[in-house]
Formats: structure tokens, C-alpha cells, sequence
């Protein structure tokens, strides 16, 4: 008999292939699309000149209602039943954990606490439920079994390399994971589909956070927090240079959009959530070279001693060399030692910091600063 597959079919192309060739390969594969309900938000406030009063344009996200129906059509072309998930209540924790990340003046990562909370948490669960021995996704990102355990790898291609988002990922569930696209290049991805009849296969990649309109990220952190978080913009010795309307309109490193004119270029170089102040400075003063990451999981055991690898500090960014020590098992710090030329580029608390060897993830950890 057939090992049985959960497979998340999120309706876009990526996960439509990974599905179609796992029922290729003979396994017995049950869809699940995972439903949430978008929060309801006020209207924009007009006198507000950071508010986006019309969202832009684009594929937001995933799990909307045609990506539900995409899903369907994908399903019933493969002939394997499809299986929708309400996980409103469930997303309703990423939502909070995304405002308090802002209103603690940290820049979060969504996608990753999904990953690990609902993706590989919440369908783990229906996977049990309903005698299924592994959960798959389209993530490009190479899961390999050996007898010491799994070994996460990066994608095929680096441009499309999505191990990062995976770093949160516990050992004993990635023993039960299946990522069938990983080893593939995404115009073949797109190919596949095309060749299969899939109605996913020219539908545009999904972009931005599936909860919330492109643009309107500031004004849900505002609404789940009671209000903008407004404030003062100084320099690092104190100077107001101005205000702003909100910190969640800010992340570390950021230039554009501060609102303010000194005659030079200015960063964000720290946002200090008691007082409400973001601090700017020259990009001499931002911080690249150091870092506390905390609530660390490895993939093998945590390790003991300091050691040479890769960190990688943001999802698009290319990982640096660096020094990572451990200061238990759950926190380590990362001194990075390639010199400006291979800075890691702005560090931001609220992303992971995740460590390589090679193209082998090793672990990671969350900023704190």
C-alpha cells in the first residue's frame, strides 16, 4: 500500500507541481488548502501622509479564494481529493506576533513563524488524523534522510532558494517532510505544469503577506495595537531632527521614506519601542557587524563551541562569513568577519539570523539585536 502524503496546495504553481509529482511516484496524496480570514481594518485616515488609502495592485499573498479554487481545479486534474483547513484561529496568533514584533520596535517574519506554527505544526496534526506518514509543500529547498537524521539543503536554484523560511523547523518533523521541488529550477517548475494541463502554470508568483493588502502592514499593527506608535526622529547624540507617525513604519537600516531632510543621507539605526524615538544616523552608525540571536533550533545537536559559517540575516540578502558562539542552547551570538565587502548588510531585530555550511542549513535563531 502506498505511503500516504499530506500535500499543502496553496494554489499556486509551486505546490500544484509538487503534488503532481508525488502522485506520479505512486503515493497517496490528500490536499489541504489552509483558510484564514483577513482582518477587518478601519478606513485609512487621509490626514495620515504615510497611509495607503488604495492598496497597491498585485497577487497578494496566498490563500484567497481563487487560490482556493486554483487549488480545486489542480486537485480534481491530478484526481486526488483536496480538503480546506479553517485555521482562522491559528493565524489570529501570527497576526499578534507580527503587531507586538512592530510595536516592540522589531521587524518580523511571518512566513517563518507560519512555517513552523501552521505549515509544519497544524498540518502535522491533520496528517496524523488521517494516517499520513509525511507533509509536503512546494518550498525550493532540498530535504535529504540519512541515518544520522534529516539534512536541509538550498534550493537548486539561488535565486529561488526558500531554506531560510524553514530554519524554525523541528528535527523530528523534518524527518516527515517531503519538498519535491526543491532539486528543480523554477522555469521547469513552470514547464511541468504547463505540460500537465495545470491551471496554475503561468499564474504569478504570490508576493508581500497573505494577511493583510500590500502597503496596509503599518495600518493593522496600528489597529491591533490601539493606535500609531508616533514618536520622535533624533540623531544618535539626541538631536530632534523630527517627527514621525508611527514605528512600525520603520525597520533598522531603512533610508527611504523617514520623512526628514539634513542635507546627508540618513539610516535608521536603532528604534527604541518605550519611547516611541527612531534614531538615524550615517550608515557608518548602522548596525552590521554583530549579533544576539535567541530561541535557536538546530537541526543537529546545539552546538557547544564557537565555529566558522555562513549567516544569513534576511530572506533576499546573501549569507556572510562569520564567528557564531554559542551562549546555550537556544541563544549565540554572530561576528561577522568578511569586512564591509561582505557585510550581511543591515541588522534588523525580529528577523532570523540562520547559519550554513555550504549549501547545508545548520540552524538559526531570532535577532534581538
Amino acid at each position: 500500500m502506498p505511503s500516504r502524503v499530506v500535500v499543502a496546495m496553496s494554489g499556486g504553481v509551486d505546490s500544484s507541481v509538487a503534488a503532481a509529482l508525488l502522485v506520479e511516484q505512486g503515493y497517496d496524496c490528500v490536499g489541504v488548502f489552509m483558510r484564514h480570514a483577513a482582518p477587518v481594518l478601519p478606513p485609512a485616515d487621509p490626514a495620515d501622509p504615510l497611509a495607503i488609502v488604495s492598496p497597491r495592485p498585485g497577487h497578494q499573498g496566498c490563500c484567497s479564494p481563487s487560490d482556493a479554487l486554483d487549488a480545486r481545479r489542480v486537485a480534481d486534474r491530478l484526481g486526488i481529493p483536496l480538503y480546506a483547513l479553517d485555521l482562522s484561529i491559528e493565524f489570529e496568533r501570527i497576526i499578534d506576533a507580527f503587531a507586538a514584533d512592530y510595536g516592540g520596535g522589531r521587524t518580523p517574519n511571518p512566513c517563518v513563524r507560519c512555517n513552523s506554527w501552521i505549515k509544519f505544526g497544524r498540518l502535522f496534526d491533520h496528517a496524523d488524523a488521517v494516517g499520513a506518514a509525511h507533509v509536503a509543500t512546494g518550498h525550493y529547498a532540498r530535504l535529504e534522510q540519512d541515518l544520522q537524521g534529516p539534512v536541509l539543503r538550498r534550493g537548486l536554484e539561488a535565486a529561488r532558494d526558500q531554506s531560510y523560511v524553514l530554519f524554525d523547523i523541528r528535527p523530528n518533523r523534518l524527518r516527515r517532510m517531503m519538498l519535491p521541488v526543491g532539486g528543480m529550477a523554477k522555469a521547469d517548475v513552470r514547464a511541468r505544469a504547463a505540460a500537465l494541463g495545470l491551471v496554475t502554470a503561468d499564474k504569478p508568483d504570490s508576493q508581500e503577506i497573505c494577511f493583510v493588502a500590500p502597503g496596509e502592514h503599518a495600518r493593522l499593527v496600528a489597529h491591533r495595537l490601539g493606535g500609531s506608535r508616533a514618536g520622535e526622529i533624533v540623531d544618535s547624540g539626541g538631536r530632534v531632527l523630527g517627527r514621525h507617525h508611527g514605528i512600525e513604519h520603520f525597520t533598522v537600516g531603512q533610508r527611504q521614506g523617514l520623512g526628514i531632510a539634513v542635507g546627508t543621507p540618513l539610516h535608521v539605526i536603532r528604534i527604541e519601542p518605550e519611547t516611541c524615538r527612531v534614531v538615524v544616523g550615517p550608515r557608518s552608525e548602522v548596525p552590521e557587524t554583530r549579533l544576539v540571536a535567541g530561541e535557536a533550533t538546530w537541526i543537529d545537536a546545539p552546538p557547544t563551541e564557537a565555529f566558522e559559517c555562513l549567516v544569513q540575516c534576511r530572506a533576499q540578502r546573501t549569507a556572510a562569513p562569520a564567528v557564531v558562539t554559542p551562549l546555550s542552547a537556544d541563544r549565540f551570538t554572530a561576528e561577522f568577519v568578511g569586512g564591509p565587502e561582505r557585510s550581511p548588510g543591515p541588522i534588523s531585530p525580529g528577523q532570523p539570523a540562520v547559519c550554513y555550511t555550504g549549501d547545508r542549513l545548520l540552524g538559526g535563531g531570532w535577532i534581538e539585536g
